[in-house]
């Protein structure tokens, strides 16, 4: 999807809600409608017949660059007053889940009423990746298998900490064209299993450990999210059956992606299987969420989902059953929706494996 289109699909969603311009505030947002690649210092103003990208005289050059959109240099106060003044007499659609209340309060002051209010306003725009998106994110996937591999080569052992194997993966990840990490790097080995987000630490890795990798390279803005357990020589019961249990959940859940699953019979495929093997009640998260500019967006795999698959999304599909005090482990893929089911975008081989 060009800029263009882009800013067309965000006149029509404001239409829809009832506006005749829109302030967007959120990064992930004002990066998607310009391509300033520093959108927490930035903001986007799109009126019926213009689009503006405002930030500060630090990004003068920068700006200029990437932008797609007409560029405004303002600081301080004066971006708001700038803004104001391009959407006078309009009705003002905002982000309300993301401006703060001191930022709302001062627009409603000057507009002499309260802005439209909105949460989600960009959501359904964004959920289908165009073809270029889905090539950043295929990059980072590839970039992220790539890590992974290093870190099994070597790295990944007894007798190193959490957090020097999380630093290898961000390097490995930054000196081959990574723009860094999609998240804080989680590594998770031992009782420190059991933490879904268990981000690595000091603790020493030993023998008889599930270590639970979770990670993803950012190409381009887009994220990257790939989860992996690897043995730290032969594991013991119950996490052993556990690995086996999952797999077959997170296996059985990519075969059921396609378009027309609906979020809900998706998380059921995975929590069935797991409730067979007696381990639903440990099962702690929902099944999956979309990925792109944004680690975690939409649609959404859950129970509680109103999302329906369709080809163009991608989404991350990772069951996982975690009991504090003995351990626990996730498998995770990127798994691009095509128009007759599904490809696998995480490569990384996912079967027990010892190191």
């Amino acid at each position: 999807m060009s800029a263009s289109q882009r800013l067309r699909a965000l006149r029509a969603r404001s239409r829809e809600l009832g506006a005749d311009a829109v302030l967007l505030s959120a990064p992930a947002d004002v990066r998607w409608a310009s391509g300033f690649t520093t959108p927490a210092d930035a903001k986007v103003v799109v009126t019926p017949d213009a689009a503006t990208l405002v930030t500060d005289d630090r990004y003068t050059a920068q700006a200029a660059e990437e932008s797609a959109i007409e560029v405004l240099i303002a600081g301080g106060h004066r971006q708001l007053d700038e803004i104001l003044e391009r959407v006078a007499g309009l009705r003002l659609a905002v982000q309300a889940d993301h401006l703060t209340w001191k930022v709302a309060r001062d627009i409603e002051e000057r507009l002499g009423g309260p802005p439209l209010a909105t949460e989600g306003l960009t959501r359904p725009l964004r959920l289908v990746k165009s073809p270029d998106e889905i090539e950043r994110l295929r990059e980072a996937a590839r970039l992220t298998d790539a890590a992974f591999a290093h870190v099994l080569d070597g790295t990944l052992r007894a007798g190193v900490r959490e957090v020097d194997v999380a630093l290898e993966i961000e390097r490995f990840v930054r000196q081959n064209g990574g723009e860094g990490m999609a998240f804080d790097v989680i590594v998770a080995g031992g009782h420190r299993s059991a933490m879904p987000h268990g981000v690595a630490s000091g603790r020493v890795l030993e023998r008889g450990d599930l270590v639970t990798l979770d990670f993803g390279a950012r190409v381009d803005g887009y994220h990257a999210d790939m989860t992996r357990a690897v043995a730290i020589g032969p594991v013991a019961e119950p996490l052993r059956g556990w690995f086996d249990a999952v797999l077959r959940a997170q296996e059985e859940a990519v075969a059921a992606i396609r378009p027309g699953l609906s979020g809900v019979d998706g998380d059921k495929v995975a929590r069935d299987r797991l409730e067979e093997a007696g381990l639903a009640d440990l099962f702690v998260h929902s099944l999956g969420h979309g990925v792109g500019l944004q680690i975690h967006e939409g649609p959404s795999l859950s129970s509680r989902s109103t999302d329906v698959l369709a080809s163009g999304m991608v989404v991350t599909v990772e069951p996982g059953v975690y009991r504090p005090g003995v351990g626990g482990l996730r498998i995770e893929d990127l798994v691009l929706v095509t128009d007759d089911g599904h490809e696998v975008l995480s490569r990384s081989p996912k079967a027990y494996v010892e190191v």
